[in-house]
């Protein structure tokens, strides 16, 4: 049943194509469904999404709704918190960097209850008309090779294509082609050139505010992957938008503990590791870091939310009995973040006074 502190998200499918999407956990169709939502009924199509995440016994949706807006439905199962993404979201949206808004609630498919779930915003061309930003072209970040280097993170030799972990969501002609350029020039340019370059074709300033944003939320798997790049329609540069951020806070993507000291404060992709030979740049990500230590990644600005997102979830995570986590862990969570967050600004600061 749906609790008093979370909205229902009701899914009607004929039975047989619901049966046939758990059978076929990683394939790519989608079913007709009906969704009530918010006192509203609307037509829509349902299917699985997710990584590895698909082989688990509660499944994650995506939800396709007449008229083209889509919602990610995460059943954030290896979270005992159930609320990394929707923290981490939140926090970039805090600092400046837009970011998908987040929404739990409970689920019902075919008059079943299926539990707690997050809905996260899908980044599509309705995200960027939503808050008037102007979007030349967007691709999703989809595996490690995303990592702005010439070389494959498996086999270590020259990557097939310059576009590997890439998936084109929005662009025309020249997208990847543009893209592919980057990447090349941002490999074979160093000293003056390649900071003209960069200038011309990044938004340097946003960049390193996600960069910090991905750094002190401890996401290890934010850097080569996990994320959208979209040019900015008016000024042609590329810009950042943070993706999966479950493995967060000191938890990693499984869930399992993995202490606050994971991530280095420069990050790990090339294109990082190339604007950090700019004095300015390393000057201007101090800068940003410093800020934030001291406005936004405190824990007198994160308790009050992780406190009432908490309370908001207690009830329905009480009742629900499909997570893998406990309900004993679920409310020992607060205490395991704020840790995070007192042991991570100390590590921070101190690898700020060892950087040179």
């Amino acid at each position: 049943m749906a609790t008093e502190t979370l909205p229902a998200r009701i899914i009607n499918i004929d039975s047989a194509d619901f049966q046939e999407l758990h059978q076929n956990a990683w394939g790519r169709d989608f079913k007709p469904a009906e969704l009530e939502m918010n006192g509203q009924t609307y037509q829509a199509n349902f299917g699985l999404r997710g990584g590895h995440t698909r082989n688990y016994s509660k499944k994650s949706f995506e939800v396709r709704i007449e008229g083209g807006k889509t919602l990610h439905w995460n059943a954030e199962y290896d979270d005992p918190s159930m609320m990394r993404n929707a923290l981490s979201f939140y926090f970039f949206n805090k600092i400046g960097v837009p970011s998908p808004e987040t929404n739990h609630f409970w689920l019902i498919i075919n008059g079943v209850p299926q539990g707690v779930y997050l809905e996260i915003e899908a980044v599509d061309s309705l995200f960027f008309q939503t808050r008037n930003i102007g979007c030349r072209s967007l691709l999703y970040a989809v595996n490690d090779s995303a990592d702005f280097s010439l070389f494959d993170p498996v086999t270590k030799g020259k990557k097939l294509s310059l576009f590997d972990g890439y998936e084109l969501m929005q662009g025309k002609t020249g997208t990847k082609s543009r893209l592919t350029s980057f990447v090349r020039n941002l490999n074979r340019t160093s000293g003056k050139n390649l900071a003209v370059y960069t200038a011309k074709r990044l938004d340097i300033s946003q960049y390193l505010l996600w960069l910090a944003g991905a750094v002190l939320t401890g996401n290890y798997d934010g850097f080569d992957q996990n994320y959208a790049l979209y040019e900015h329609r008016t000024s042609g540069k590329y810009r950042i938008i943070p993706w999966d951020y479950e493995g967060t806070w000191g938890r990693n993507c499984y869930g399992k503990p993995c202490g606050s000291n994971l991530v280095r404060l420069q990050g790990y992709n090339t294109l990082t590791e190339k604007l950090f030979t700019f004095p300015a740049c390393r000057q201007k990500y101090r800068s940003i870091i410093k800020k934030q230590l001291q406005a936004a990644f405190t824990f007198e600005k994160l308790e009050p939310v992780i406190s009432e997102m908490h309370a908001r979830l207690s009830p329905a995570i009480r009742n629900d009995y499909t997570r893998k986590a406990s309900y004993d862990s679920f409310l020992a969570e607060p205490s395991f973040i704020y840790d995070y967050i007192k042991e991570r600004r100390a590590i921070v600061q101190r690898s700020l006074k060892e950087w040179e």
